[in-house]
Protein backbone atom coordinates (compact mmCIF):
# COMPACT_ATOMS: atom_id res chain seq x y z
CA UNK A 1 0.00 0.00 0.00
CA UNK A 2 1.58 3.32 -0.88
CA UNK A 3 1.99 5.53 2.48
CA UNK A 4 -0.67 8.15 1.16
CA UNK A 5 -3.42 5.97 1.16
CA UNK A 6 -3.91 5.62 4.75
CA UNK A 7 -4.51 8.47 7.08
CA UNK A 8 -4.33 8.19 10.92
CA UNK A 9 -6.12 10.73 13.12
CA UNK A 10 -4.07 11.13 16.27
CA UNK A 11 -6.14 13.16 17.97
CA UNK A 12 -7.82 11.22 20.67
CA UNK A 13 -9.85 13.83 21.97
CA UNK A 14 -11.00 15.34 18.70
CA UNK A 15 -15.14 16.33 18.93
CA UNK A 16 -17.37 14.36 16.67
CA UNK A 17 -18.13 17.34 14.30
CA UNK A 18 -14.65 17.84 13.83
CA UNK A 19 -14.23 14.53 13.34
CA UNK A 20 -17.09 14.40 10.91
CA UNK A 21 -15.57 17.39 9.13
CA UNK A 22 -11.48 15.98 9.01
CA UNK A 23 -13.46 11.94 7.67
CA UNK A 24 -15.43 14.03 4.82
CA UNK A 25 -12.33 15.81 3.32
CA UNK A 26 -9.76 12.83 3.67
CA UNK A 27 -12.26 10.62 1.84
CA UNK A 28 -12.59 13.83 -0.55
CA UNK A 29 -8.71 13.41 -1.17
CA UNK A 30 -9.03 9.81 -1.90
CA UNK A 31 -7.86 8.19 1.59
CA UNK A 32 -8.66 4.03 1.24
CA UNK A 33 -8.33 3.79 4.95
CA UNK A 34 -8.73 6.30 7.71
CA UNK A 35 -7.85 5.00 11.05
CA UNK A 36 -8.04 6.63 14.29
CA UNK A 37 -6.40 6.72 17.68
CA UNK A 38 -8.55 5.31 20.86
CA UNK A 39 -10.75 7.92 22.72
CA UNK A 40 -8.82 10.12 25.52
CA UNK A 41 -11.13 8.32 28.36
CA UNK A 42 -8.75 5.01 26.95
CA UNK A 43 -5.55 6.76 27.00
CA UNK A 44 -4.23 6.19 30.81
CA UNK A 45 -0.99 8.34 31.15
CA UNK A 46 -2.11 10.91 28.03
CA UNK A 47 0.32 8.92 25.84
CA UNK A 48 -1.32 6.64 22.69
CA UNK A 49 0.36 4.17 20.93
CA UNK A 50 -0.51 3.11 17.10
CA UNK A 51 -0.65 -0.73 18.22
CA UNK A 52 -4.18 1.31 19.40
CA UNK A 53 -5.42 2.83 16.23
CA UNK A 54 -8.75 0.84 14.42
CA UNK A 55 -10.20 1.74 11.23
CA UNK A 56 -12.80 4.74 11.89
CA UNK A 57 -16.28 3.90 11.90
CA UNK A 58 -19.60 5.00 12.08
CA UNK A 59 -19.92 5.28 16.11
CA UNK A 60 -17.07 7.94 15.87
CA UNK A 61 -19.47 10.35 13.92
CA UNK A 62 -22.61 9.65 15.59
CA UNK A 63 -24.12 11.38 18.91
CA UNK A 64 -22.30 13.46 21.00
CA UNK A 65 -19.21 14.13 22.40
CA UNK A 66 -17.98 11.26 25.13
CA UNK A 67 -17.55 12.56 28.34
CA UNK A 68 -13.86 13.08 29.07
CA UNK A 69 -12.69 10.37 32.01
CA UNK A 70 -9.38 10.67 33.89
CA UNK A 71 -9.24 6.81 34.31
CA UNK A 72 -6.14 6.73 36.03
CA UNK A 73 -8.09 8.14 39.10
CA UNK A 74 -11.17 6.59 38.02
CA UNK A 75 -9.56 2.95 38.96
CA UNK A 76 -7.80 3.56 41.71
CA UNK A 77 -9.65 1.65 43.66
CA UNK A 78 -8.34 -1.25 41.71
CA UNK A 79 -4.79 -0.94 41.27
CA UNK A 80 -2.77 -4.14 43.04
CA UNK A 81 -6.57 -6.13 43.27
CA UNK A 82 -7.67 -9.28 41.40
CA UNK A 83 -10.75 -8.68 39.11
CA UNK A 84 -12.91 -10.84 37.57
CA UNK A 85 -14.82 -9.74 34.12
CA UNK A 86 -17.61 -12.28 33.21
CA UNK A 87 -18.66 -12.24 29.42
CA UNK A 88 -15.28 -11.14 28.85
CA UNK A 89 -15.07 -11.96 25.15
CA UNK A 90 -18.08 -9.70 24.27
CA UNK A 91 -18.55 -6.53 23.18
CA UNK A 92 -18.95 -4.46 27.18
CA UNK A 93 -16.47 -7.73 28.52
CA UNK A 94 -14.08 -7.15 26.03
CA UNK A 95 -14.16 -3.06 25.86
CA UNK A 96 -13.70 -3.33 30.06
CA UNK A 97 -10.61 -5.41 29.56
CA UNK A 98 -9.00 -3.19 27.72
CA UNK A 99 -9.12 -0.41 30.03
CA UNK A 100 -8.55 -2.55 33.34
CA UNK A 101 -5.39 -3.61 31.52
CA UNK A 102 -4.01 0.24 31.84
CA UNK A 103 -5.45 0.36 35.34
CA UNK A 104 -3.19 -1.26 37.35
CA UNK A 105 -4.92 -4.08 38.63
CA UNK A 106 -2.60 -7.30 39.86
CA UNK A 107 -4.87 -9.96 37.74
CA UNK A 108 -7.30 -9.53 35.19
CA UNK A 109 -9.60 -12.86 34.99
CA UNK A 110 -11.17 -13.13 31.64
CA UNK A 111 -14.65 -15.32 32.03
CA UNK A 112 -17.09 -16.26 29.56
CA UNK A 113 -18.07 -19.98 28.23
CA UNK A 114 -16.90 -19.27 24.38
CA UNK A 115 -13.82 -20.56 24.06
CA UNK A 116 -13.39 -18.28 20.62
CA UNK A 117 -14.14 -15.05 22.05
CA UNK A 118 -12.08 -15.21 25.37
CA UNK A 119 -9.41 -16.47 23.00
CA UNK A 120 -9.58 -13.03 20.89
CA UNK A 121 -9.64 -10.96 23.15
CA UNK A 122 -7.04 -12.65 25.86
CA UNK A 123 -4.79 -12.70 22.38
CA UNK A 124 -5.67 -9.15 22.15
CA UNK A 125 -4.38 -7.99 25.58
CA UNK A 126 -1.02 -9.96 25.35
CA UNK A 127 -0.18 -8.02 22.09
CA UNK A 128 -1.22 -5.17 23.72
CA UNK A 129 1.32 -5.44 26.71
CA UNK A 130 3.94 -6.77 24.15
CA UNK A 131 3.70 -3.17 22.48
CA UNK A 132 3.75 -0.75 25.92
CA UNK A 133 0.00 -0.50 26.45
CA UNK A 134 -1.09 -0.53 29.94
CA UNK A 135 0.99 -2.06 33.15
CA UNK A 136 2.35 -5.91 33.92
CA UNK A 137 -1.15 -6.92 34.89
CA UNK A 138 -1.66 -10.90 34.69
CA UNK A 139 -4.34 -11.93 32.43
CA UNK A 140 -5.62 -15.59 33.11
CA UNK A 141 -8.37 -17.04 30.76
CA UNK A 142 -11.02 -18.58 32.33
CA UNK A 143 -13.42 -21.36 30.48
CA UNK A 144 -16.78 -21.85 32.62
CA UNK A 145 -20.30 -21.39 32.30
CA UNK A 146 -22.13 -19.29 35.16
CA UNK A 147 -24.91 -22.04 35.26
CA UNK A 148 -22.91 -24.37 36.80
CA UNK A 149 -23.62 -23.87 40.52
CA UNK A 150 -20.27 -25.78 42.42
CA UNK A 151 -18.33 -24.84 39.41
CA UNK A 152 -18.78 -20.85 40.24
CA UNK A 153 -18.16 -21.91 44.05
CA UNK A 154 -15.16 -23.35 42.86
CA UNK A 155 -13.67 -20.72 40.42
CA UNK A 156 -14.31 -17.70 43.01
CA UNK A 157 -12.67 -19.42 45.78
CA UNK A 158 -9.43 -19.84 43.77
CA UNK A 159 -9.37 -16.81 42.04
CA UNK A 160 -9.78 -14.93 45.21
CA UNK A 161 -11.31 -11.69 42.95
CA UNK A 162 -11.49 -8.19 44.52
CA UNK A 163 -13.44 -7.47 42.46
CA UNK A 164 -16.59 -8.75 39.88
CA UNK A 165 -17.67 -6.83 36.75
CA UNK A 166 -20.96 -9.37 35.57
CA UNK A 167 -21.49 -8.36 31.88
CA UNK A 168 -22.26 -12.12 31.38
CA UNK A 169 -26.03 -12.43 29.68
CA UNK A 170 -28.32 -13.80 27.07
CA UNK A 171 -29.20 -10.56 24.98
CA UNK A 172 -30.73 -10.62 21.78
CA UNK A 173 -34.32 -10.15 22.73
CA UNK A 174 -36.23 -11.56 19.90
CA UNK A 175 -33.79 -15.23 19.93
CA UNK A 176 -34.75 -15.23 23.93
CA UNK A 177 -38.16 -14.90 23.17
CA UNK A 178 -37.99 -18.03 21.29
CA UNK A 179 -35.47 -19.57 23.99
CA UNK A 180 -37.48 -18.14 27.46
CA UNK A 181 -36.08 -21.14 29.58
CA UNK A 182 -32.90 -20.59 28.54
CA UNK A 183 -32.66 -16.63 29.06
CA UNK A 184 -34.26 -17.17 32.26
CA UNK A 185 -31.58 -19.97 33.62
CA UNK A 186 -28.59 -18.55 32.03
CA UNK A 187 -29.42 -15.05 33.16
CA UNK A 188 -31.35 -14.82 36.25
CA UNK A 189 -29.67 -18.61 37.87
CA UNK A 190 -26.36 -17.97 36.42
CA UNK A 191 -26.48 -14.36 38.33
CA UNK A 192 -27.73 -15.95 41.14
CA UNK A 193 -24.92 -18.45 41.20
CA UNK A 194 -22.48 -15.75 40.80
CA UNK A 195 -23.57 -13.54 44.02
CA UNK A 196 -23.95 -16.30 45.96
CA UNK A 197 -20.43 -17.20 45.56
CA UNK A 198 -19.16 -13.87 45.82
CA UNK A 199 -20.46 -13.01 49.20
CA UNK A 200 -19.67 -16.80 49.82
CA UNK A 201 -15.66 -16.10 48.99
CA UNK A 202 -15.06 -12.44 50.07
CA UNK A 203 -15.79 -10.33 47.01
CA UNK A 204 -15.56 -6.95 48.09
CA UNK A 205 -17.22 -5.11 44.84
CA UNK A 206 -19.44 -6.82 42.52
CA UNK A 207 -20.67 -4.50 39.12
CA UNK A 208 -23.56 -5.67 37.57
CA UNK A 209 -24.29 -4.82 34.51
CA UNK A 210 -27.87 -4.12 33.28
CA UNK A 211 -29.75 -2.28 30.52
CA UNK A 212 -33.17 -0.43 29.71
CA UNK A 213 -34.88 -2.91 28.74
CA UNK A 214 -35.02 -4.05 31.96
CA UNK A 215 -37.52 -0.73 32.68
CA UNK A 216 -41.38 -2.08 33.10
CA UNK A 217 -40.05 -5.16 30.98
CA UNK A 218 -42.33 -6.70 28.14
CA UNK A 219 -40.22 -9.16 26.99
CA UNK A 220 -38.44 -12.45 28.82
CA UNK A 221 -35.33 -10.74 28.03
CA UNK A 222 -35.55 -7.54 29.90
CA UNK A 223 -37.43 -9.43 32.56
CA UNK A 224 -34.70 -11.62 33.34
CA UNK A 225 -32.38 -8.44 33.36
CA UNK A 226 -35.07 -6.68 35.95
CA UNK A 227 -34.84 -10.04 38.35
CA UNK A 228 -31.08 -9.92 38.03
CA UNK A 229 -31.01 -6.34 39.25
CA UNK A 230 -33.20 -7.26 42.23
CA UNK A 231 -31.08 -9.87 43.00
CA UNK A 232 -28.19 -7.88 43.44
CA UNK A 233 -29.68 -5.13 44.98
CA UNK A 234 -31.61 -7.55 47.50
CA UNK A 235 -28.15 -9.33 48.20
CA UNK A 236 -26.71 -5.42 49.24
CA UNK A 237 -29.51 -5.30 51.38
CA UNK A 238 -28.59 -8.19 53.37
CA UNK A 239 -25.37 -7.45 54.02
CA UNK A 240 -22.74 -8.22 51.04
CA UNK A 241 -20.42 -6.94 49.97
CA UNK A 242 -20.52 -3.51 47.54
CA UNK A 243 -22.97 -4.46 45.11
CA UNK A 244 -24.39 -1.92 42.62
CA UNK A 245 -26.00 -1.92 39.12
CA UNK A 246 -25.30 0.17 36.52
CA UNK A 247 -27.96 0.49 33.94
CA UNK A 248 -27.65 1.68 30.34
CA UNK A 249 -28.98 1.43 26.74
CA UNK A 250 -27.54 0.64 23.58
CA UNK A 251 -24.06 0.87 22.59
CA UNK A 252 -23.09 1.53 19.13
CA UNK A 253 -21.21 -1.27 17.26
CA UNK A 254 -21.47 -4.37 19.71
CA UNK A 255 -21.48 -7.55 17.82
CA UNK A 256 -25.41 -8.55 17.44
CA UNK A 257 -26.24 -4.94 17.26
CA UNK A 258 -28.00 -3.31 14.57
CA UNK A 259 -24.96 -1.14 13.41
CA UNK A 260 -22.92 -4.26 12.34
CA UNK A 261 -26.56 -6.09 10.40
CA UNK A 262 -26.89 -2.70 8.53
CA UNK A 263 -23.41 -2.68 7.21
CA UNK A 264 -23.53 -6.06 5.99
CA UNK A 265 -26.51 -5.34 4.77
CA UNK A 266 -25.28 -2.54 2.78
CA UNK A 267 -22.00 -4.26 1.53
CA UNK A 268 -24.58 -6.92 -0.18
CA UNK A 269 -26.64 -3.99 -1.97
CA UNK A 270 -29.40 -3.42 0.52
CA UNK A 271 -32.36 -3.37 1.32
CA UNK A 272 -31.75 -2.23 5.33
CA UNK A 273 -33.89 -3.57 7.37
CA UNK A 274 -35.58 -1.50 9.91
CA UNK A 275 -38.40 -2.63 12.31
CA UNK A 276 -40.45 -0.03 12.31
CA UNK A 277 -40.29 3.55 10.96
CA UNK A 278 -40.39 4.98 14.28
CA UNK A 279 -38.54 2.82 16.32
CA UNK A 280 -36.27 4.58 18.49
CA UNK A 281 -33.25 3.43 21.12
CA UNK A 282 -30.66 5.26 22.90
CA UNK A 283 -27.62 4.85 22.09
CA UNK A 284 -23.92 5.31 23.41
CA UNK A 285 -20.36 4.60 22.55
CA UNK A 286 -18.44 1.37 24.17
CA UNK A 287 -15.62 2.69 25.14
CA UNK A 288 -18.12 5.89 27.23
CA UNK A 289 -20.39 3.37 28.49
CA UNK A 290 -17.14 0.87 29.56
CA UNK A 291 -15.56 4.25 31.07
CA UNK A 292 -18.83 5.38 33.04
CA UNK A 293 -19.13 1.93 34.27
CA UNK A 294 -15.59 1.34 36.18
CA UNK A 295 -15.86 4.85 37.54
CA UNK A 296 -19.62 3.90 38.85
CA UNK A 297 -17.93 1.05 40.22
CA UNK A 298 -15.43 3.06 42.14
CA UNK A 299 -17.87 5.85 43.68
CA UNK A 300 -21.28 3.92 43.69
CA UNK A 301 -22.47 3.21 47.17
CA UNK A 302 -23.43 -0.61 47.57
CA UNK A 303 -27.52 -1.36 47.42
CA UNK A 304 -27.56 1.77 44.69
CA UNK A 305 -28.98 1.20 40.87
CA UNK A 306 -26.98 3.95 38.86
CA UNK A 307 -27.88 4.76 35.32
CA UNK A 308 -25.91 6.08 32.25
CA UNK A 309 -27.27 9.20 31.03
CA UNK A 310 -27.62 8.27 27.32
CA UNK A 311 -28.62 11.87 25.91
CA UNK A 312 -31.76 11.89 23.57
CA UNK A 313 -32.76 8.62 21.85
CA UNK A 314 -32.25 7.74 18.45
CA UNK A 315 -34.81 7.41 15.52
CA UNK A 316 -33.47 4.15 14.12
CA UNK A 317 -34.27 4.91 10.62
CA UNK A 318 -32.51 8.26 10.73
CA UNK A 319 -29.16 5.61 12.01
CA UNK A 320 -29.58 3.54 8.54
CA UNK A 321 -29.66 6.58 6.50
CA UNK A 322 -26.57 7.91 8.04
CA UNK A 323 -24.85 4.75 7.91
CA UNK A 324 -26.01 4.49 4.65
CA UNK A 325 -24.71 7.70 3.67
CA UNK A 326 -21.00 7.14 5.46
CA UNK A 327 -20.94 3.79 3.13
CA UNK A 328 -20.74 6.54 -0.20
CA UNK A 329 -24.63 5.77 -1.01
CA UNK A 330 -27.69 7.80 -0.72
CA UNK A 331 -30.78 6.27 0.78
CA UNK A 332 -33.65 4.64 -0.99
CA UNK A 333 -32.51 5.79 -4.94
CA UNK A 334 -29.04 3.82 -4.62
CA UNK A 335 -29.88 1.65 -0.85
CA UNK A 336 -33.20 0.82 -0.32
CA UNK A 337 -35.09 0.66 3.64
CA UNK A 338 -37.58 -2.03 4.29
CA UNK A 339 -39.65 -2.04 6.96
CA UNK A 340 -40.20 -5.61 8.18
CA UNK A 341 -42.47 -5.10 11.31
CA UNK A 342 -41.70 -5.15 15.21
CA UNK A 343 -40.12 -9.00 16.41
CA UNK A 344 -41.50 -10.38 19.44
CA UNK A 345 -40.67 -9.03 22.56
CA UNK A 346 -39.98 -5.18 21.09
CA UNK A 347 -41.44 -1.81 21.86
CA UNK A 348 -41.47 1.33 19.82
CA UNK A 349 -39.03 2.78 22.47
CA UNK A 350 -37.14 2.24 25.72
CA UNK A 351 -36.93 4.08 28.43
CA UNK A 352 -33.98 4.77 31.37
CA UNK A 353 -36.23 4.49 34.44
CA UNK A 354 -39.97 3.68 35.31
CA UNK A 355 -42.43 5.24 36.35
CA UNK A 356 -41.73 4.21 40.07
CA UNK A 357 -38.02 5.22 39.61
CA UNK A 358 -36.81 8.69 39.76
CA UNK A 359 -33.43 9.90 38.60
CA UNK A 360 -31.18 12.14 40.62
CA UNK A 361 -27.90 14.17 39.75
CA UNK A 362 -24.51 13.07 41.49
CA UNK A 363 -21.31 14.86 41.42
CA UNK A 364 -19.93 13.20 38.41
CA UNK A 365 -20.59 13.69 34.91
CA UNK A 366 -23.51 11.45 33.12
CA UNK A 367 -24.27 9.22 36.30
CA UNK A 368 -27.39 9.33 37.41
CA UNK A 369 -28.82 7.68 40.79
CA UNK A 370 -32.13 5.82 40.35
CA UNK A 371 -34.70 6.07 43.46
CA UNK A 372 -37.78 3.62 44.00
CA UNK A 373 -40.69 5.50 45.47
CA UNK A 374 -42.08 2.31 46.35
CA UNK A 375 -41.08 -1.38 47.09
CA UNK A 376 -40.82 -4.48 45.11
CA UNK A 377 -44.60 -6.25 44.11
CA UNK A 378 -43.74 -9.81 44.56
CA UNK A 379 -40.70 -11.71 46.56
CA UNK A 380 -37.98 -11.86 44.31
CA UNK A 381 -36.67 -14.96 45.68
CA UNK A 382 -40.38 -16.84 45.56
CA UNK A 383 -40.30 -15.91 41.89
CA UNK A 384 -37.13 -17.16 41.58
CA UNK A 385 -37.86 -20.55 43.42
CA UNK A 386 -40.83 -21.14 41.21
CA UNK A 387 -38.96 -20.61 37.86
CA UNK A 388 -36.62 -23.40 39.20
CA UNK A 389 -37.94 -26.07 38.55
CA UNK A 390 -38.42 -24.82 34.84
CA UNK A 391 -34.42 -24.86 34.25
CA UNK A 392 -33.63 -27.12 36.32
CA UNK A 393 -34.50 -31.11 36.56
CA UNK A 394 -36.66 -31.71 39.60
CA UNK A 395 -37.89 -35.24 39.78
CA UNK A 396 -40.39 -34.09 41.74
CA UNK A 397 -41.89 -32.06 39.52
CA UNK A 398 -40.45 -33.30 35.84
CA UNK A 399 -43.40 -32.09 33.68
CA UNK A 400 -41.93 -28.43 34.53
CA UNK A 401 -39.21 -29.16 33.28
CA UNK A 402 -38.38 -26.60 30.27
CA UNK A 403 -41.82 -26.04 29.46
CA UNK A 404 -42.12 -22.32 27.92
CA UNK A 405 -45.15 -21.94 28.85
CA UNK A 406 -44.92 -22.41 32.49
CA UNK A 407 -42.27 -20.17 32.46
CA UNK A 408 -44.22 -17.19 31.00
CA UNK A 409 -47.27 -18.07 33.08
CA UNK A 410 -45.47 -17.80 36.07
CA UNK A 411 -44.00 -14.37 34.94
CA UNK A 412 -47.61 -13.09 34.27
CA UNK A 413 -48.94 -14.38 37.92
CA UNK A 414 -45.76 -12.39 39.04
CA UNK A 415 -46.90 -9.09 37.58
CA UNK A 416 -45.21 -8.81 34.68
CA UNK A 417 -46.92 -8.10 30.87
CA UNK A 418 -45.36 -10.28 27.73
CA UNK A 419 -45.62 -8.54 24.37
CA UNK A 420 -45.70 -11.85 23.05
CA UNK A 421 -47.66 -13.96 25.47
Amino acid sequence: MNPADEAIIAIPNAGREFLKELYAILKKAGFQQIRILPGISQIIEGDAHLIQTRSIDLQDLLGRNPVTINLKQSLSYLRGKRVLVTGAGGSIGSELCRQLLSGGVARLYLLGHGENSIYQIDRELRLLQEEGVGEKAAIVPVIGDLKDTNYVDYILSHLKADAVFHTAAYKHVPMMEENAVAAIENNVLGTENLIRAAVKNGVKRFVHISTDKAVEPVSVYGISKYLCEQMVLDAAAKGGPNFVVVRFGNVLGSRGSIVPLFQQQIEKGGPVTVTHPDVRRFFMTISEACSLVLKTGGVGESGSLYILDMGEPVRIRDLAEQLIRFHGYEPESEIKIEYIGMRPGERLDECLWAKDEEPSETEYSRILRIIRKKPLSFDIKKLVEQLRPVCKFDPANPAAYRSAELLKKILKEGSFTLLSA
